[in-house]
């Protein structure tokens, strides 16, 4: 019975950091402000998550509105990365999570594009109409 008792303990320490890797989700929309160089006046920038364990796909809507895809989008526990390209240079993202906020880094393979830090949040969704099936409206 001892034994029996060691091997479920042993068992569920051992399954316990896989479901803590596992509890991080970032699917979804997540916003922040990309300041330009020497904390200038910067732009919005919409990150839109999708996550398969610990693989992350999704697009990325800046300033011009475009969207880009994200590319060897990762999730480690809380951490983050991916890379965004476009116009021939590639940034590189790594980010930690807490909660409903993403701390990100990021950087370009180019000198003339300087990397940065952001905060994102993620953006709540918004409640679908009341259903108003039934309601009879009457116009004068």
């Amino acid at each position: 019975m001892k034994t029996l008792l060691c091997v479920c303990a042993a068992l569920m320490m051992a399954l316990t950091p896989i479901t803590a890797r596992a509890a991080t989700d970032v699917s979804g929309t997540w916003t922040g402000e990309f300041s330009g160089p020497n904390g200038g006046s910067g732009f919005q920038i919409t990150f839109t998550f999708k996550q398969d364990g610990d693989k992350l796909t999704g697009t990325v809507q800046g300033a011009q509105g475009d969207l880009i895809a994200i590319s060897d989008g990762k999730v480690d526990g809380d951490k983050i990365s991916f890379k965004v390209s476009f116009n021939g240079m590639t940034i590189t993202h790594e980010g930690t999570v807490n909660g409903d906020e993403i701390k990100l880094t990021s950087k370009s393979d180019q000198g003339d594009f300087p990397g940065g830090e952001m905060t994102l949040k993620r953006s709540k969704a918004t409640p679908p109409p009341a259903n108003l099936s039934g309601t009879r409206v009457e116009l004068p």
